[in-house]
């Protein structure tokens, strides 16, 4: 084993051993926040092989996350509204088991599309398969036609827009601005006791630790190698006989197979399911949310280029300064393999 690959497995095994040395140091509230904050990694390690190593800037995560959480949160309240002991008191009023924001707009028949929300294994299949598969046909259709860069980068913040403005307008079927919420058990276990808390806490550092290890093998791969060819010159790639579209697009779904597994375990955990977690909602700034986000893009592009990992690397090992050195020049007086040689002035027809 290579030394670079034993630092990584050593790094791996520390961070291990402190996520699992968090409930030992932390109260029960402070512990659910470090759970929270370890289900939105899931979308930031898509990013670090999507835009890390793939090149692909996208800013429209959330729209894979929202979806993961939205599955989730669809079985859980359909299970809070057929047991009458966690059921709403309005839907009790009414003697109705749809879930009680369906009730407050009138909702007489539960949906057609939320039905099959009622089984487990559905809901496990579409978390893992509906949004990596959404997002490599939409990531294949654009990189077909060669559109990347920041036209894909504002396409996927566009989407995930739409899909904010959707779920607020559509309020009688996804709870609206207030999303889906008011869920306590799975599968008939209380989630909101400390002790079922902790475990959720556990399961989400081993799913979490698992991807990062898929996604260090995927870059370890010839896959990955040739993903990284891409990024850096994706025209050679092209002339060399691969498809760039279905590497990118297939990187693409990746991510969004980590954000969608993040926002089912963030909505197991916190029991919500929001518009705020698919786009950006601007409830405390609505005129200049889009330059806070603009500015914000600028600085991380020009200062944070390589992340907070690369600054601390940059502050440990300041970059040495490059010394030129000219090139010697070959005996025989003609420029040196590489070179250009310096035109020939010509006057009166006859060459200086």
């Amino acid at each position: 084993m290579s030394a670079g690959r034993a630092g990584e497995l050593g790094g791996l095994l520390l961070l291990a051993a402190l996520l699992a040395a968090v409930p030992l140091a932390l109260d029960d509230f402070r512990q659910q926040l470090a759970t929270k904050y370890l289900c939105y990694a899931f979308p930031a390690v898509g990013l670090v092989l999507l835009w890390g190593y793939g090149g692909i800037l996208s800013l429209g995560q959330g729209l894979y996350f929202g979806m993961g959480s939205y599955f989730m949160a669809m079985f859980l309240k359909l299970e809070a509204a057929s047991q009458t002991n966690t059921g709403s008191a309005l839907s009790q009023f009414y003697g109705s088991n749809l879930p009680d924001f369906m009730v407050w707009n009138s909702v007489e028949v539960l949906p057609w599309w939320w039905r099959p929300f009622h089984s487990l294994s559905f809901t496990v299949a579409a978390i893992l398969v509906i949004p990596p598969l959404f997002a490599f046909l939409l990531a294949y259709a654009n990189f077909r036609k060669r559109v990347g860069g920041v036209y894909f980068s504002i396409i996927t913040l566009a989407l995930a827009a739409i899909a904010s403005i959707v779920i607020i307008g559509q309020q009688g079927y996804t709870g609206g601005v207030n999303g889906i919420t008011d869920f306590k058990t799975f599968l008939g276990v209380d989630i909101l006791s400390n002790g079922v808390k902790r475990v959720l806490y556990f399961v989400t550092v081993g799913v979490l630790l698992a991807s990062v290890l898929v996604g260090r093998s995927l870059l370890a791969s010839r896959t990955g190698k040739i993903l990284v060819a891409i990024r850096d010159r994706e025209d050679r790639v092209r002339f060399s006989g691969y498809n760039p579209a279905t590497f990118k697009a297939f990187v693409f779904a990746v991510a969004a197979l980590l954000a969608s597994l993040g926002g089912a375990l963030f909505a197991l955990q916190e029991g919500l399911a929001s518009p705020s977690l698919v786009g950006i909602v601007p409830e405390n700034f609505p005129e200049i949310w889009l330059y806070l986000l603009g500015t914000q893009f600028i600085l991380v592009v020009m200062f944070l280029p390589t992340g907070l990992a690369g600054l601390v690397e940059r502050v440990r090992w300041p970059r040495a300064r490059t010394v030129k050195t000219p090139m010697a020049a070959p005996a025989s007086g003609r420029p040196a393999m590489g070179e250009v040689e310096p035109p020939v002035e010509v006057r009166s027809g006859r060459p200086a």
